[in-house]
């Protein structure tokens, strides 16, 4: 078991109505609030006009129009200038993953005299950052409850993953029935996403068997409740304990004392979905089964094995090859009986760039250190195989 040294210190609210408490919470940090939200999906279920309503008293200023894959230009950069402009004293990220990630980048930013990309590209460590507040709308990322966001720069083809202590939000609200209104396509790629953030820390060399039963017990929660969202986007006792699910994902409490995995499928996703910009959840459906049967090998096959019985249910006689093979089949299937597109020709992706993409990888991701150490020819198998 690996040493760690873990803090999480932001306050979850959870249920139906809890954002009643939103002017207790904001009154903390002063008046002058940046909501951040993307497009009109909070104002066509009410929430934009009851944050205002809640908020009356304080003065709110807007930067709208964040996008998935959140771009540092415009939103992170706009944010950061709008926050210096007006002297924020805390931000109000009201959305899903996406919007939260690009108001980390911000609250950074506000709080450095230099451009913002020298923080999130590592340059220089942030010294301090705004107060974050957030109300989740989309199960998914699990940024409501982790100190990191995901930011891409278009014109370089870099999608980063920025992680400061910081960046931990100070208080996240977390109402089910936020998720209602979700469509199917988001909602099965929020699935896909918590699936994945528990299979890259489940997949590592040192584990313990209480992170192998948070994981697998993660994983046929996130299946079993996941359908019956697309089957009920109302059934409120579903989206509660997935958006649950969603938010222990990336926080870091699945593998406390575990070796680091590496995260390979994000690390290939990232490459994906900053060159294409592809919905994240579906990168890494399309990705993860394929990296499982590139890296099945006897030492690997272990893992397989306990993957395929614990999660799958599948019979514990059979030949261990068969086990592991039997539970990357069951993945995809998963995956695929969701409606996720499992192959990247469904969502734009064609041969051009295979080379370009998996060189991008090898270089910027460090998969050499990763569970299973990916080459750069590895990469690009994997990506062909996913075609």
């Amino acid at each position: 078991m690996q040493n760690f040294d873990y803090q999480t210190p932001t306050r979850l609210i959870f249920g139906k109505g809890v954002i009643e408490k939103l002017p207790e919470v904001m009154a903390q940090f002063g008046k002058k609030i940046l909501l951040t939200y993307g497009g009109g999906s909070i104002k066509k279920i009410g929430l934009y006009q009851q944050v205002h309503e809640l908020l009356k008293d304080f003065e709110i200023i807007e930067l709208s129009g964040i996008q998935p894959n959140p771009k540092y230009d415009p939103s992170v950069l706009d944010g950061v200038r709008l926050c210096k402009e007006h002297k924020i004293d805390v931000i109000l990220s009201v959305g899903g993953g996406s919007v939260l990630d690009c108001s980390k980048a911000i609250a950074a930013g506000a709080c450095y005299d230099g451009d913002t990309w020298d923080l999130i590209s590592y340059k220089v460590k942030a010294q301090a950052a705004l107060p974050i507040v957030d109300i989740i709308t989309l199960a998914a990322t699990g940024s409501e409850y982790d100190c990191g966001g995901v930011i891409s720069r278009t014109e370089t083809n870099d999608k980063i993953g920025y992680m400061d202590r910081h960046l931990f939000p100070h208080t996240s609200f977390l109402d089910p029935t936020y998720t209602f209104t979700v469509s199917k396509k988001q909602t099965a790629a929020g699935i896909a996403d918590a699936m994945n953030h528990t299979i890259e820390q489940y997949f590592a060399e040192d584990t313990t068997l209480l992170n192998d039963g948070f994981c697998e017990s993660m994983l046929r929660s996130l299946m079993v409740n996941g359908r019956k969202c697309l089957d009920n986007p109302e059934d409120y006792t579903a989206r509660a304990e997935m958006m649950l699910a969603c938010s222990y994902g990336c926080n870091g409490i699945l593998a406390l004392g575990n070796s680091y995995s590496g995260w390979p499928c994000h690390g290939i996703e990232h490459a994906l979905s900053a060159y294409y910009d592809i919905t994240h959840g579906e990168g890494l459906a399309i990705i993860t089964p394929r990296w499982m049967r590139h890296i099945l090998n006897e030492h690997t096959l272990p893992r397989f094995v306990k993957y395929g019985i614990n999660v799958f249910g599948i019979d514990a006689s059979l030949e261990p090859m068969e086990i592991a093979n039997k539970a990357i089949d069951a993945t995809y299937a998963f995956f695929e009986s969701i409606h996720i597109p499992m192959h990247l020709r469904e969502v734009g992706i064609d041969d051009s760039r295979l080379d370009e993409m998996a060189h991008h990888i090898a270089v910027n991701e460090g998969l050499d250190q990763a569970y299973a150490p990916l080459t750069e020819a590895d990469i690009k198998a994997i990506l062909v195989d996913s075609l």
